[in-house]
């Protein structure tokens, strides 16, 4: 699995947990719905850090609480 899938997995994990939808994630985040749904469907292929952090804010959680998750623990190595 690569990281932007890992991404992709976390966030809809942590809305599920939240029982937020994407439009309302984008709202508490301050990101466009569109952004996030591009990040959702893989057309954007690399989701900038301060994204991700506007996410975590949006739901209420740290950087570190999101990227310390299951998902991330055993990525592959990206260097092509």
């Amino acid at each position: 699995m690569k990281v932007r899938e890992a991404v992709v997995i976390r966030i809809k994990e942590l809305c599920k947990k939240k029982h937020l939808k994407i439009n309302g994630l984008a709202h508490h985040a301050g990101v466009p719905a569109s952004t996030l749904k591009n990040i959702i469907k893989g057309k954007s292929k690399n989701p900038g850090i301060t994204t991700i952090k506007k996410i975590c804010d949006g739901l209420d959680i740290s950087l570190h609480e999101f990227f310390n998750a299951k998902v991330f623990h055993d990525l592959e190595q990206e260097i092509e």
